[in-house]
């Protein structure tokens, strides 16, 4: 059957067939940076990473790109409270965002455009819908033609004569019907802005994404995706520009996950429980919180709190030292035992329930039972009086095989031992020399997600752990 997903766009799961065989082009909403990331920021960031490893897994190449809003009216507000310009506050954030995702276990995307760089393709994307009658310019601001894309609405799966409901012009815009969305603003004094065929200004937050995927993935994609809050109205205003323009599916799946609560309370800074990852990666592992968030399946609800915190913290240790444990007794295992062939059959039963569970629509919480399960067997194995290293190095195979695919790294680090760091540095240097650079910023993020800093001098590379 292959990989299934839940498509929001159908309401169901279907089964996934690329656009190009072996290939999947897939889009996920990166953040506005204007501030450190929340926790809830890092969910889409952890599932839709685990979404791309496991494609990667059974052989395809992915194109993945992720943006940075990096001009908008909260890194305008921003930069005047901090007395600094909007580009200086993006630079930071931008880098401050990598830091926290890349400890999170997340890859860099292939692509991660930004918006003060794409300019001329927005202005460009504007300017052929107004010529194909589909947006218009008012007083310096452009915008969209809501009620002439006649199947507005079916990504939330509403109608124009439900959205009419709720419709309303706010003070200072200058549509034509309510339900218009912008596409360009007009420059406010003082504001940054950049030079347009309406004047100056800056792009509305929708049209960014319909014109950077379609420069870096095509006009049509296999896989759109981001937050349960984007789907209304972002996604559906990406359809309706993208759609517009170039008369084609804009994309074939749309994957949305859910909701994070705190202490069963939504999250927001009225209510004092506002979570950064900047903060609470500096008081747990990393790992754990990545573990945490695949616990659940990604379109569900997740609700964060200290006790469940606590459960998935004890889960994670249990596996942690199940592989530890191997890590120790294969040093003193022999070369065969008799039932090694039963003991490596229940292994690969186990990896073949773990492609069962990320076949169903990438259900991570199905593919952890999956970890528990080599676990125990591990702990089983190891009540043996004989051990074999065949077995005992399947085990640990099993589990590196398994938790890279989701991200999830359980060697504690205590145990990298410094002729392991020293290997890795090494496999960095030579990809350098092969100039295969993305190989090296991988092995890089990895250590540096092991505090493990990385110190060039004059007689060459030497490390130390912060």
């Amino acid at each position: 059957m292959g990989i299934q997903i839940y498509n929001t766009m159908s309401r169901k799961k279907e089964n996934f067939v690329p656009l190009e065989e072996g290939k999947v082009k897939m889009y996920v909403c990166g953040p506005t940076v204007y501030n450190y990331i929340h926790i809830g920021n890092s969910r889409p960031a952890i599932v839709f990473d685990t979404v791309r490893r496991y494609f990667e897994y059974r052989g395809f190449e992915v194109n993945f790109v992720s943006n940075f809003t990096d001009v908008d009216d909260k890194l305008i507000k921003a930069a005047n409270e901090m007395n600094s310009d909007v580009p200086t506050i993006a630079d930071k954030f931008i880098n401050a965002y990598f830091e926290d995702v890349h400890a999170l276990g997340c890859k860099s995307a292939t692509h991660h455009p930004r918006v003060m760089e794409n300019m001329d393709i927005i202005i460009d994307f504007i300017v052929k819908l107004i010529d194909k009658g589909y947006a218009y310019e008012s007083e310096g601001d452009v915008y969209f033609k809501t009620r002439e894309f006649k199947t507005y609405g079916k990504l939330s799966q509403q109608s124009i004569e439900d959205l009419r409901l709720g419709e309303r012009i706010e003070v200072g815009e200058k549509k034509e019907d309510p339900l218009d969305f912008a596409l360009w603003k007009a420059a406010k004094p003082g504001e940054i802005y950049w030079e347009s065929p309406w004047g100056n200004g800056r792009p509305g937050w929708h049209i960014e994404c319909s014109a950077m995927a379609k420069k870096y993935l095509g006009e049509t994609i296999d896989i759109h995706a981001g937050g349960q809050d984007l789907s209304f109205p972002h996604h559906e205003n990406e359809i309706a520009q993208s759609e517009a323009l170039n008369d084609q599916t804009f994309a074939n799946y749309w994957m949305h996950n859910g909701y994070i609560n705190i202490d069963n309370e939504k999250m927001s800074k009225s209510l004092g429980n506002f979570v950064l990852v900047h903060d609470i990666i500096k008081q747990i592992d990393p790992m754990l919180l990545r573990f945490f968030m695949l616990s659940v399946h990604y379109r569900h609800p997740i609700n964060y709190s200290e006790e469940l915190l606590q459960d998935v913290k004890n889960g994670f240790e249990r596996i942690q030292t199940a592989y530890q444990n191997v890590t120790h007794r294969i040093e003193s295992s022999t070369n065969l035992t008799e039932n090694d062939d039963k003991w490596i059959s229940e292994l690969a039963e186990q990896k073949a329930e773990f492609v069962k569970a990320m076949d169903d629509d990438f259900n991570t919480a199905n593919a952890i039972s999956v970890l528990y399960q080599v676990a125990r067997i591990a702990n089983q194995y190891l009540l043996e009086t004989h051990t074999s290293t065949a077995v005992l190095q399947e085990i640990l195979n099993t589990f590196t095989e398994l938790t890279s695919v989701l991200g999830v790294n359980i060697v504690k680090e205590e145990e990298l031992l410094d002729e392991e760091i020293e290997a890795l540095i090494e496999k960095r240097n030579e990809a350098r020399k092969a100039r295969d650079f993305k190989l090296a910023d991988e092995i890089r993020d990895q250590l540096k997600a092991l505090n493990i800093i990385i110190e060039d001098t004059p007689q060459g590379i030497r490390w130390k752990r912060g």
